[in-house]
């Protein structure tokens, strides 16, 4: 980074910022608030400024291959660690008198998030990283450096709410906002962990969150929201793959009428999700969808809408977020997510193991896909949830 590339880039005013904050009287508490530059954890960082906490921003470096772009002003970054996004989330703690850690954990997140993100797909799976990434490093790893800075919590722009009942049990809901919501993916954390974090935007929905941005007259008010695969700069999964699989692991190969019957040929396993209908050039008497993959034989496997439908399934790494399963194990009934977006659906769990389970959908459910999350629900209360296996 050269003196003639700093100056290109974009001077915000941060002077709004410090005249809208108010006095405030401390409360004791220190937070650690994982900050991005985005208006999601900045809203959350004043909001907690406001409330008396000691703020300490802290913002991950994460992991950038080969395939970061090069952006308008010369610099080579993913899709998330921007150098405007690094300035700005500096700016913030700076504006609320709080000091800001730059960390390293590109290795860690590597080895947690991206390499199974490849490995998935080459075994046929559609792996969500995010589940991976607040597993491992955002609640693991995160929370552990803000146990180091000596802070009593670790806050994040998440949209989810966490209360505490007579009993001293920690509860995880949705957030209020049903467009938001990432409960889904928060399913995997724990008592321990709910019991150090805090999430002030799980009470608002994304246009009250930017309106108070707004008020206190934050630069970063009408950015957009984040990528989902932060560390894919482009946002094309397919050229991700191709430029970070092992060499031969994505080859071409038959397309099998319910695992028998070659009627075509594929481009490579990796570029066909369980559902899809377009692309893989087939003709048929009727639509065609992906039902799955034999990694064995290299095949493609599809077959007909009803074909789609599954009744049981498998799951692993499941979590409790109780610490412990409903009725003691036993068969019981609640309601699943099988997707980020999608609806609860009725179903029985029965766990087979201490961290697998059997779940039975009381109707049968089109495309469940190996690698995502299966996340069951009391009401707008996550209970826990595992992984679909392949």
């Amino acid at each position: 980074m050269n003196n003639s590339t700093l100056v290109n880039c974009e001077i915000r005013d941060w002077s709004k910022v410090t005249e809208k904050l108010k006095p405030i009287t401390p409360n004791g508490k220190r937070v650690v608030v994982a900050m991005s530059g985005g208006v999601d954890s900045s809203v959350a960082a004043v909001l907690l400024h406001q409330q008396g906490y000691e703020i300490i921003g802290l913002m991950l470096r994460l992991w950038s291959g080969e395939e970061d772009y090069e952006d308008e002003f010369g610099f080579k970054h993913n899709g998330c660690c921007t150098p405007d996004a690094v300035e700005d989330a500096r700016a913030l703690a700076g504006a609320l008198g709080a000091p800001f850690y730059l960390k390293n954990l590109e290795e860690d997140f590597y080895e947690a998030v991206v390499s199974p993100f490849i490995q998935g797909y080459l075994d046929g799976n559609t792996p969500n990283p995010c589940l991976n990434c607040n597993r491992t490093v955002r609640f693991t790893h995160l929370l552990n450096l803000a146990k180091v800075l000596g802070a009593d919590y670790l806050a994040t722009g998440h949209y989810a709410r966490i209360h505490q009942d007579d009993e001293g049990q920690y509860h995880l809901s949705a957030g209020v906002d049903p467009k938001k919501d990432q409960s889904y993916v928060l399913h995997s954390l724990s008592q321990d962990k709910l019991a150090h974090l805090l999430f002030p935007l799980g009470s608002m929905t994304k246009e009250q969150a930017r309106v108070i941005a707004a008020d206190y007259g934050l630069p970063m008010a009408s950015k957009h929201d984040s990528m989902d695969l932060c560390f894919i700069a482009s946002g094309d999964y397919r050229d991700f793959l191709i430029r970070h699989a092992p060499d031969g692991a994505i080859r071409p190969g038959p397309i099998l009428f319910r695992g028998e019957s070659e009627v075509g040929r594929h481009d490579g396993l990796p570029f066909y999700t369980i559902g899809q209908r377009k692309g893989m050039g087939v003709a048929w008497s009727e639509p065609l969808y992906v039902l799955g993959s034999d990694s064995n034989r290299n095949a493609l496997i599809v077959g007909t809408k009803d074909d789609l439908q599954s009744h049981a399934v498998m799951i692993h790494r499941v979590n409790w977020i109780a610490g412990t399963p409903p009725d003691g194990g036993k068969p019981y009934e609640t309601t699943a997510r099988i997707r980020y977006k999608s609806v609860q659906t009725p179903c029985t769990v029965e766990m087979v193991s201490e961290d697998s389970a059997r779940v039975t959908f009381h109707s049968p459910q089109r495309g469940v896909t190996p690698g995502q999350g299966c996340v069951f629900y009391d009401g707008d209360v996550c209970l826990g949830g595992g992984i679909f296996e392949g």
